[in-house]
């Protein structure tokens, strides 16, 4: 992050704000990738991100994009404090005397960012992705392939069969996260929250190991001087540059994961016992073309995320709002 001196309580408050208006700008795209990592070779629904997007709005109209968002939306903000707070923690103990990190140390101090983080981020993945990608079930039920406008009903009636053991709700009634993740704390524990917990450190470990020490050294080269900050400019497309670099580095690790979490199949998809099965798997019957599936789409959400969060940061929105509206031990 920027090195201007700034309190932990307004970092925190910036990255929320950042993941809050980044999701709502690029859920869409995510809703893609996570459909398009699902698909099986021989029984694609979508051909490409505009294509997925295009489906999505005729069968599901405009708001089956944000599928999902409201578990990232209410979820982001912790996300995005631990792993901001445990970077700057990791890295603060890892520096002596002032001095810079060498980037060996700032890869260690991403690693223990994305360890951390998981905390957070698998249970909002888990729920995230059964409720992101119950359109393309549903579409691939139907013959033909193009979905009529029914909006959500087939969508729902797939879901409910998946989560509940009881007679089959109403078409009508969207499934939330809530009821998901009652049902799986009920029948699972909190195990069931947390499965695919091994692919998500897979991926978000390396993630921070990247992003972290890239962004770091691509944020110093726009310097006038060490003593000043990059302008808003340079600071902005270095973190679209280390964001979409360390998501595509990272896909495959993702495209495991979203495999490993979804709950739902379709009627020939099979399951995968574990990481190392997954990949078997996935590299036997579809190649290893498979893991670079929603590759353009991660590298186009995770870009503007972490770009929007180094404007959060040059523009200081959570200084102006600890100085102006909040108690004054807040600020310290």
């Amino acid at each position: 992050m920027s090195q201007q001196q700034i309190s932990l309580p307004a970092k925190l408050i910036n990255g929320g704000i950042a993941g809050i208006v980044g999701v709502t700008c690029v859920f869409p795209v995510d809703l893609a990738k996570t459909r398009l990592q699902n698909q099986r070779s021989g029984q694609q629904v979508y051909k490409s991100m505009m294509d997925c997007l295009v489906k999505t709005i005729r069968s599901e109209g405009y708001f089956g994009m944000y599928r999902g968002a409201a578990v990232n939306l209410t979820l982001v903000t912790p996300e995005k404090a631990i792993k901001l707070a445990a970077n700057d923690l990791f890295r603060h103990h890892l520096s002596k005397d002032g001095k810079g990190l060498t980037v060996f140390k700032e890869m260690l101090a991403g690693c223990g960012a994305g360890m951390c983080q998981v905390i957070v981020t698998t249970p909002m993945e888990m729920l995230k992705i059964q409720l992101q990608d119950a359109g393309r079930i549903a579409a691939q039920q139907q013959k033909p392939v193009m979905m009529s406008p029914t909006k959500l009903a087939v969508t729902n009636t797939v879901l409910s069969r998946s989560y509940n053991s009881g007679p089959v709700m109403s078409a009508t009634r969207a499934v939330s996260a809530t009821q998901i993740a009652k049902e799986l704390l009920q029948k699972q524990g909190i195990q069931g929250l947390y499965k695919g917990l091994g692919a998500t450190l897979m991926r978000d470990v390396p993630f921070s190991i990247v992003y972290f020490p890239l962004f770091a050294n691509l944020n110093r080269l726009g310097k006038p001087s060490p003593a000043e900050s990059s302008p808003f400019y340079w600071a902005f497309l270095s973190g679209c540059v280390a964001g979409s670099t360390a998501a595509v580095a990272v896909n495959p690790c993702d495209v495991v994961k979203t495999r490993l979490q979804s709950l739902n199949k379709g009627a020939v998809e099979e399951s995968y016992n574990g990481v190392m099965d997954c990949v078997s798997k996935i590299m036997r019957k579809e190649g290893p073309s498979a893991f670079l599936k929603g590759a353009g789409c991660r590298a186009l959400v995770i870009a503007p995320l972490f770009g929007i969060a180094q404007v959060m940061y040059f523009v200081g929105v959570g200084e102006y709002i600890l100085d102006n509206y909040s108690p004054s031990f807040l600020s310290v």
